[in-house]
């Protein structure tokens, strides 16, 4: 049974950056599509970045793009999520997710995921 445990986060400053990591455990990231999610309080749930299974494949919401950054590391079987020039509006839970994929096929944002981490809080605040 794959485990996901996000870590990073924390509070930031305007225009400031984090990284999130999300580390996997109960079996290889090799063969999921990793994506990362946001919630903040009183609104639905974001999808931000999702990376295939190989990493040939990333998507990018119209609301990060160019300032976030999906990496992965299938050999420390972790994902990474590199966040820039960072707003308040980003204030949010982050949640990393995912869902078993053929190795080169496209990630897909829109759609179940299976794997859920517990989610950790990015705050944007002066």
């Amino acid at each position: 049974q794959l485990q996901l445990v996000e870590s990073g986060g924390g509070l930031v400053q305007p225009g400031g950056s984090l990284r999130l990591s999300c580390a996997a455990s109960g079996a290889s990231l090799d063969y999921y599509t990793i994506g990362w999610f946001r919630q903040a309080p009183g609104k639905e749930r974001e999808g931000l970045s999702c990376i295939s299974s190989s990493g040939g494949s990333t998507n990018y919401a119209d609301s990060v793009k160019g300032r976030f950054t999906i990496s992965r590391d299938n050999a420390k079987n972790t994902v990474s999520l590199q966040m820039n020039s960072l707003e308040p509006e980003d204030t949010a839970i982050y949640y990393c997710a995912a869902y078993v994929a053929p190795r080169f096929s496209l990630c897909v944002l829109q759609r179940k995921y299976d794997y859920w981490g517990q989610g950790r809080r990015v705050t944007v605040s002066s």
